[in-house]
């Protein structure tokens, strides 16, 4: 079970994002503060394993909260939660576990909490802090915002350009398909026809019989190629888990 602190100056923002995190089997106690003083002094009585933070609070800031949190001996996760999306380049140049964006929908906490999850098994397992997420730098609407490559769940070929398709939206970057195919490899996209490129941890379901071998990532059912099928099967047979002999 996960300790985990809220941290929001707005009472209401504070008690539905309890409520949400209460839904999941995996919290535990719930510590709440509606101002940086406060958290800093819960964090310093209490065990959290996972801090949510609001950026803009009056005195001390998410990031300032954030910043204080590095020099504690038994360091937190944390996940900044706010309506503002230009944050995100600082949030993970402070090595944030996550970024969520207010509203926030229940699929996405959930999936936050998981990486929250594994950032501890990380941190116990090399007895330091867990590494950060690939991060991708795209425009959208004219403003440069910085995505997790961890969340993109295919990319669409479009002439010079390369499309991103994340769960909440997608991202036009002028990188061409064959350079992301060769440098997102190890990271676990493979090429399935001449326009996709998939990432395999978000694959859902695969129809690779019949006349048109299709795959499914998130809720896109994308074309396999006839010429990329063998290639793509032995991918997902190495990923297949295999009883011991």
């Amino acid at each position: 079970m996960i300790s985990v602190l809220i941290a929001d100056d707005e009472q209401p923002a504070v008690d539905e994002l309890a409520f949400l995190l209460g839904q999941d089997p995996r919290i535990g106690t719930i510590h709440r503060a509606t101002s940086g003083a406060e958290a800093i002094r819960i964090l310093t009585r209490e065990p959290v394993d996972a801090a949510f933070l609001d950026i803009h609070m009056p005195g001390l800031s998410g990031f300032d909260l954030a910043r204080a949190l590095q020099r504690f001996e038994h360091r937190p996760a944390f996940v900044f939660v706010t309506a503002d999306e230009e944050g995100a380049l600082e949030a993970f140049d402070l090595a944030a576990v996550d970024y969520l964006l207010k509203p926030v929908r229940t699929e996405r906490l959930h999936r936050s909490i998981t990486r929250v999850v594994e950032s501890m098994g990380q941190a116990q397992a090399t007895d330091a802090a867990p590494a950060r997420p690939e991060m991708v730098a795209v425009t959208l609407g004219g403003t440069t915002r910085m995505i997790r490559r961890d969340d993109v769940r295919y990319v669409q070929a479009q002439g010079d350009y390369a499309r991103l398709h994340t769960d909440e939206a997608s991202y036009l970057v002028r990188v061409p398909m064959s350079d992301l195919e060769r440098q997102w490899a190890e990271a676990g996209f493979v090429r399935v026809h001449r326009s996709y490129l998939v990432a395999l941890p978000h694959v859902t379901r695969v129809r690779l019989g019949g006349d048109r071998p299709t795959i499914v990532v998130g809720q896109a059912e994308l074309p396999v190629s006839r010429r990329l099928l063998p290639g793509l099967r032995e991918r997902l047979e190495a990923a297949t888990p295999r009883a011991r002999p």
